[in-house]
């Protein structure tokens, strides 16, 4: 990993993953590896939307250019108590609306595993910093795919724990109903290693719940006896299914794991399920940003792909929409919630594409619903609650591929173990 400050801002220009780098980086860094903490000489990557004091948090926007954050999240707090050194703050889409890296407000994020095609968003910064070797590890956020999207454009691993097992206290959130803070890394052990520091109750965040602390030892194991659920979806591109499939035929061979289909009835409503709660949340949560308090008002500067999300909430809570929109998108989430229960039932894991189709290149004009679409394997463990990952597999045309698993909540231990036997392939 590169440790010299002056050369990853040279080779920043190039990617625009880090926005604001810590100019006390390498004496810090020189305190980390006198530490005995967990994350000792680990350089992580923070997104712009997760507070870090005396950072400018901005979520890439212009609304809050000039916003230093007074505090430390909890999950800097854990880092910055095991050693971990914090290098900056990572690029984002704008207050994590798009699923790109272009819609930030500080211009475009590139892929370094794919030059010239989109990193994938929101998390775009912390994947491509990861994908570069700026650092060992980032820290993302994930509302319908935002740690994994990224994650599997740029050949990294990504992880999604179980909804409320990370504290979100001092994160700028999108969504409160679905957001949660994950690592990207280079390897399943080094994302495993900072979900362990990360992953704890918090009374600062009325959400978050105990869970069973990760063994870093275990999670190097071979799970023995595992049924895997091949997820029954049609994606239209059948590179990328075949690849996955001839992944898991090689780890069910070696490990001899039971596989079968699986079909998650109602999966196909998922977009049109959680866009309504991401509208209406994101709306509500953006009433603070009235240009009084701190910052810009956000109907003044910020893009369109932020104003879209506003508007749209602005109109869904409106009363002769809410029951139509809204309302009906909460019971569709707890269908999917159900529908997850069952299938974990017969299953340990379920297995599909992280992202359904390769990205395409930076400044291509794509459709609206083109661009949701990137989400439709993802957005179902955040509607779900399930912890997820993305996982590297291959790479088509040159550009990186990655897996998903999907375990129940609460078993982001096996989740990882899982991956790691598959990563040992």
């Amino acid at each position: 990993m590169v440790k010299d400050l002056n050369k990853i801002k040279k080779e920043n220009k190039k990617i625009n993953a880090i926005l604001q780098f810590n100019e006390n980086f390498e004496k810090e860094y020189k305190e980390s590896l006198k530490s005995n903490g967990k994350l000792k000489g680990k350089v992580i990557a923070v997104k712009a939307n997760i507070n870090v004091k005396g950072f400018n948090s901005n979520c890439a926007s212009k609304v809050l250019e000039n916003y230093k954050s007074p505090y430390d999240a909890s999950v800097i707090k854990k880092i910055k108590d095991e050693g971990g050194v914090i290098l900056g703050i990572a690029n984002m889409d704008e207050f994590a609306c798009g699923g790109s890296g272009e819609t930030s407000a500080f211009g475009a994020c590139q892929n370094p595993s794919a030059k010239g095609f989109i990193p994938g968003g929101s998390s775009s910064g912390s994947a491509a910093s990861v994908a570069a070797d700026f650092c060992d590890i980032a820290l993302g956020s994930d509302t319908g795919g935002s740690i994994r999207n990224p994650a599997s454009h740029c050949g990294v691993v990504g992880v999604k724990p179980t909804y409320s097992s990370v504290s979100r206290y001092g994160l700028i959130d999108l969504s409160m109903s679905l957001d949660q803070i994950g690592p990207l890394a280079k390897n399943v052990s080094d994302a495993a290693l900072l979900l362990s520091v990360i992953q704890e109750k918090d009374e600062k965040d009325s959400i978050s719940q105990n869970s069973k602390k990760i063994n870093l030892k275990k999670i190097q194991e071979i799970p023995k006896n595992l049924k895997i659920g091949i997820l029954d979806f049609e994606i239209q591109d059948k590179k990328i299914q075949e690849l996955i499939n001839e992944k898991i035929r090689k780890a069910a061979e070696k490990y001899n794991w039971k596989v079968q289909k699986i079909k998650i009835n109602h999966i196909d409503l998922a977009i049109e399920t959680y866009y309504p709660l991401v509208y209406v949340e994101f709306f509500s949560g953006t009433r603070r940003f009235d240009g009084r308090r701190y910052g810009k008002k956000i109907e003044d500067v910020a893009g369109s792909e932020v104003l879209r999300r506003i508007f749209g909430g602005s109109e869904i809570t409106k009363a002769e929409y809410q029951g139509r929109y809204y309302n009906l998108a909460l019971k569709t989430k707890k269908i999917i919630e159900e529908e997850f229960e069952k299938a974990f039932k017969k299953v340990d894991c379920i297995i599909s594409p992280t992202v359904p189709r390769l990205p395409h290149k930076i400044g291509k004009k794509i459709s609206v619903e083109e661009m949701y679409s990137y989400d439709a394997l993802t957005i179902p463990s955040n509607l779900a609650g399930n912890c997820a990952l993305s996982l590297p597999v291959g790479k088509i045309n040159k550009i990186p591929v990655g897996m998903q698993i999907i375990c129940d909540k609460f078993k982001d231990e096996k989740l990882l173990q899982i991956a790691c036997s598959i990563e040992k392939l």
